[in-house]
């Protein structure tokens, strides 16, 4: 392939990630974990934390029950942004070594 080739194809996947960023940033990831629910984009921003009164009443699994919802909403999240980018390098012709790919 030609240098020219080349640099359109860098340019290319920088516009694709550039619409992937903003794709992501307007995709809201809910999860729940016993009464805790958590809501964020797909660049990992917390857009929202709900607390049922439910969940209020035990402090200390309230904490548990925190970490157990931010974590799965990061990892929900994670995986949008990698099917994401596995369809980008598909529709590109391209293989990511480590995108299942």
């Amino acid at each position: 392939m030609s240098m020219f080739g080349k640099m359109k194809d860098v340019y290319k996947l920088q516009k694709e990630a550039k619409r992937i960023k903003a794709k992501l940033k307007k995709t809201h990831i809910e999860a729940e974990v016993e009464g805790i629910t958590i809501i964020i984009n797909g660049e990992q921003e917390v857009i929202s934390v709900t607390i049922s009164d439910e969940a209020i009443q035990n402090p200390k699994k309230m904490q548990e029950n925190l970490v157990k919802a931010f974590n799965k909403a990061i990892k929900k999240s994670q995986q949008v942004g990698a099917d994401e980018m596995k369809e980008v390098m598909g529709d590109m012709g391209l293989n990511m070594p480590g995108m299942g790919g």
